[in-house]
């Protein structure tokens, strides 16, 4: 498609957008919402906000608070009979979340449960998954990972009783022979450096979509890396659930978790989904940490000693399920369900392909601020994020922005995130930036 820099070409796209209508299910707030400064009554102040920052914290569906009341309605109406008599049974609730979940991360429905935080889940997972030696001992992560990811690893490898300078292994983008940097990492290198660690490699655990770049890693050929040399993989898909098609059975995946409420618009804390492959549903063998909820259905409450665990991911468990967050995020997967996931995947390139061509236009009408995308520029590598770097004052150009009613995030040490979501976001919100930042860079 050929783009242009009008606003009557933006207004034609979204006119043209048959989910469109997705972004008046959404809560999207205002420039007076977000100012404490600002008088109510001033008109401008009244207008949306353009919000980029899904990828830290979705937007609240306009459904999550009857989907919440309802639950408080059985608590109210029903006490403890909740649990067996509710609308949605709070004995089985997490069930309900199962198969939308398994679609979101191409997983079968045995392989996915949604259950406590992410990191928590992250520790488990490797409670089960890293299980080291003397030879085999080290783990292959991205230089640069999301810190909570940098803390459970290291955390873990000491637990182990290993060091993590000789225990973690980063990778770091290519420099030439001047320390010139590139921006993301190369496939080949990653794919390099597993066969170089062979028989000390017991683990690859990278995010899926790095927090900071964008890049989107290529995880079934990571995957096929690891276990060609006998290392488990397994990602961090925080910035990749719900972002990025996924399928980690095909891909064989040995486990994942993530978040929900970035891209999974589940509310601040949400609960979090994990991933285990079918290959260990019945793999008893695995060292865990139990707990009652993942003991067999069937004779859970007779409260004997002896843990048996459930089938496949629901083997995991601890504790019963969080009702109340849980309920926010069928919320969300119930909108994810009627919009179908590759639709969104299709929007979601053409609105980063289109803010792409912005961008760069902005960089040729003007000469006072220069911007760098470091997303990779191939669609299939990214996913609805552009990371951007200012070439001077990138801090202060962020909260101008925000001033003036574009929401994203800033980074350290340079990089504002712009995200722009194909559920609630519009190529006018593209448009909008696209004219504020013609407008402050005068």
């Amino acid at each position: 498609m050929n783009f242009e820099t009008t606003k009557n070409f933006a207004s034609q796209l979204d006119n043209n957008d048959s989910l469109a209508h997705f972004r008046d299910k959404f809560w999207i707030p205002t420039l007076n919402s977000i100012s404490k400064n600002t008088n109510s009554s001033n008109e401008k102040g009244k207008e949306k906000v353009v919000y980029f920052c899904g990828n830290s914290l979705g937007l609240q569906p306009k459904t999550t608070k009857a989907y919440i009341e309802q639950e408080l309605e059985d608590w109210k109406n029903l006490g403890v009979e909740g649990h067996f008599h509710g609308k949605n049974p709070w004995l089985s609730y997490h069930k309900l979340l199962t198969n939308q979940t398994a679609k979101i991360v191409g997983a079968k429905p045995i392989e996915v449960v949604v259950m406590n935080n992410l990191t928590v889940n992250l520790h488990l997972l490797m409670v089960s998954f890293y299980r080291p030696n003397q030879k085999r001992f080290k783990i292959l992560m991205e230089g640069g990972a999301f810190p909570s990811d940098q803390y459970a690893i290291e955390s873990q490898v000491k637990f182990h009783g290993f060091s993590p300078d000789d225990a973690i292994v980063e990778m770091m983008p290519r420099k030439n022979e001047n320390s010139e940097g590139e921006e993301t990492l190369r496939t080949e290198d990653i794919l390099k450096k597993i066969e170089e660690l062979g028989d000390e490699l017991a683990l690859v655990m990278f995010g899926g979509v790095n927090y900071y770049t964008g890049q989107f890693f290529d995880l079934e050929k990571i995957t096929q890396a690891a276990h060609k040399v006998g290392a488990t993989a397994g990602f961090d898909l925080a910035h990749a659930a719900g972002n990025v098609p996924l399928k980690l059975h095909d891909w064989k995946v040995d486990f994942a978790t993530w978040c929900s409420y970035k891209y999974l618009n589940s509310g601040a804390g949400g609960t979090s989904g994990v991933f285990i492959n079918e290959k260990y549903a019945d793999d008893d063998s695995l060292p865990r940490f139990a707990g009652w909820w993942g003991h067999d259905e069937k004779d859970r409450f007779k409260m004997k000693k002896g843990f048996i665990p459930m089938r496949g991911a629901e083997g995991w468990q601890l504790s019963n399920a969080q009702i109340l967050p849980m309920a926010v995020h069928k919320a969300s997967l119930d909108i994810f369900e009627e919009a179908g996931f590759e639709n969104l995947r299709q929007k979601s390139e053409q609105l980063t392909v289109y803010m792409e061509f912005l961008i760069e236009n902005f960089n040729k009408e003007q000469s006072k601020i220069k911007i760098k995308i470091i997303t990779p520029k191939n669609k299939l590598e990214r996913g609805c994020q552009l990371s951007l770097v200012f070439d001077k004052e990138g801090k202060k150009y962020h909260e101008t922005l925000t001033k003036r009613g574009v929401i994203s995030d800033w980074r350290e040490p340079n990089v504002i995130r712009i995200a722009p979501i194909p559920l609630y976001n519009s190529f006018m919100d593209c448009y909008r930036f696209y004219e504020i930042l013609k407008e402050i860079a005068v």
